[in-house]
Order: structure tokens, then sequence, then C-alpha cells
């Protein structure tokens, strides 16, 4: 069911939810004073009734979320990735992960695309914390257009689930005539050399790497990874084997994330060398831009060519 299409994930989010609360009188959804961030006060125009904003107490969205998923409802809650994983992991983990319930967790403004707000807003590890849990689905969209696939495979999809979401606009990548499968990695361009996986913003800045190699004559593979658990472990082994180096890029801290995962896949492959695009042992910071904080990071095209080189030296 598609949406009028913009390059905003969170507004594309908030308009499915919305346009799912027609289709299903069971969807309800939380927020936590955040609804003209998350956009979730999209659904709040359409069912009001539907609709509960628990204040700054994520602890409790997440307890009560719990309760009504128990009682047949659908329930999404939202906020910043950074509160909603930190601040409710207790919940999350004790009343919706161990019962294994289908609650949808949005967070929302995730890695450093809250750029304004430095790092109490920013979230750098919410993938790490997210995917340690059991029970736990973990998705990462590139863009508008697979957010709203994603939406539609959730649906059907039993147990909780993560869906981090950047603020920021982001170009559109993914192939609107393509299915969408939870668990599928989605190959963006093909090369024989390299292994590229990426997720959410740093997908267009490796497919930016990759054409800067391809002028120096070096293929990468770029593959776009937006279900890191269950990640396909068969899918990183087949993508990963005869190339002279693996990386990964991700807007997210290096330990527990993309690279953590894709590692953990290969742990018992023999397999090329491999390094880790992200964020290393820091905090955020505040930035004039976008563009800037992802620079001062080193989230660049001009970083994972770097490193691509350093690796087939």
């Amino acid at each position: 069911m598609s949406t009028s299409l913009t390059n905003s994930i969170r507004e594309t989010y908030g308009k499915y939810l919305a346009n799912l609360g027609e289709r299903d009188s069971n969807i309800v959804v939380l927020e936590a004073d955040l609804g003209k961030s998350t956009r979730s006060i999209l659904f709040k125009e359409k069912f009001p009734e539907r609709y509960f904003d628990v204040g700054i107490a994520e602890q409790n969205m997440a307890s009560i979320a719990a309760g009504l998923a128990l009682c047949g409802k659908m329930p999404y809650i939202n906020s910043f990735a950074v509160f909603v994983s930190g601040r409710a992991f207790d919940q999350i983990r004790g009343s919706i992960c161990i019962p294994n319930i289908n609650v949808r967790i949005a967070g929302s403004s995730c890695g450093l695309s809250d750029y304004a707000d430095g790092k109490t807003h920013q979230s750098l590890e919410d993938m790490a914390i997210m995917r340690s849990l059991p029970n736990m689905t973990v998705l990462c969209p590139m863009d508008s257009v697979e957010i709203e696939k994603m939406m539609e495979s959730l649906e059907h999809w039993k147990g909780p689930a993560y869906i981090r979401i950047n603020r920021n606009e982001l170009p559109i990548l993914y192939p609107e005539e393509d299915e969408y499968h939870i668990g599928k990695i989605l190959q963006l361009r093909d090369g024989s050399d390299v292994a590229l996986f990426a997720c959410g913003s740093m997908v267009k800045r490796s497919l930016d790497a990759a054409e800067k190699l391809a002028s120096e004559g070096i293929q990468a593979r770029v593959l776009n990874v937006s279900t890191l658990k269950p990640l396909d472990r068969e899918a990183v082994i087949k993508f990963s084997s005869g190339t002279k180096a693996i990386v990964t890029a991700e807007e997210h801290t290096i330990y527990g994330g993309l690279g953590s995962a894709i590692a953990e896949a290969l742990r018992s492959e023999r397999h090329a060398p491999i390094d880790f695009i992200g964020i290393d042992n820091k905090f955020g910071r505040s930035a004039r831009n976008y563009e800037e904080i992802l620079k001062e990071y080193g989230l660049t095209a001009e970083e994972i060519v770097k490193t691509i080189h350093r690796l087939l030296r």
C-alpha cells in the first residue's frame, strides 16, 4: 500500500501508520512526548481515541504496550531511538521480549541524524542493545520506499520488532518494483573484489565509494543489510565468498551493530580481511548540519575508499 512518496523516512512511517489504522482497528499508537518529531502525530490526527501520549515516561509506555498486546491489540511505540532503547530497556526485555509478544518499537532520530541536539539525543548503540535481546527483530531501512515495504511485512510478522528511523531526508535507492522480505539482504551493485555491507544512511555512501573504486579498477559488491536480526548468515557467506576484502558501514558504534553481526556470521568461515566503518568508542556531539557531523565521525564515501585501499594492499 503506497503512501505519497517522500524522501523522509519518518514522514513515510507516520503516513503508513495512519493508513494502517484505517485498515486495522486493533492498531494502537503510543508516544513519549515526541509525536511531532517521530511523526506518530499523523496517526493521532485520524484516530485520537487510539493514540496515547504517555509523556516523558518511556518505561511506562513499553509496559502499557505489553498489556495492550496481551489484550489483542497491535501497539506501535515511538520515541527517539536513544530513549526508547535505553530508558525502556528493562521493560522491553521483561514485558515484551520474554513473553515474545507483538509490539513494534520505532526508534526515531537514530544515529547522528539529530545532529543539533548533541550526545544526549544521539543513539549510537541502539541496534546493539536491541540485537542482544532474544526474540527481537532489528530493522534499519535505507529510504522511504524500504520503510513502507518493511511496515507492510511487519503486519504479518510475529513477535517484537525494532525499527531504526533516520530523522533526515535520504535519497531513494530501493527498487520500487522489488519485493521486500524481512531477513533478505539486497544486492544493489555487483563486484568481485570487495563485499561492502551497509545499512541505513551508509548505503548511499557505500554506493558512492563503489563508484569511485570502479574508476580505479576495483569492483565492490554493495549490499543493503536492512535486517540485522535475524541475519541471513548463508547470504553473508555467499556474498563474501571469493572477495579480497570485506567492509561494513553503519551510522552506529562498531561494537554490537552491523559490523559485529557480519563478523559473527563469518566466524567459522575462511574469509578475506574485514574492517568496520562506524563510530569507535565515542558519544555524539552537536553540529551545524548532518553532513558536517558525518564527516567528523568518518562516515563518508572517502573513508570507505581509504579503508578498502588499506585492506587491499
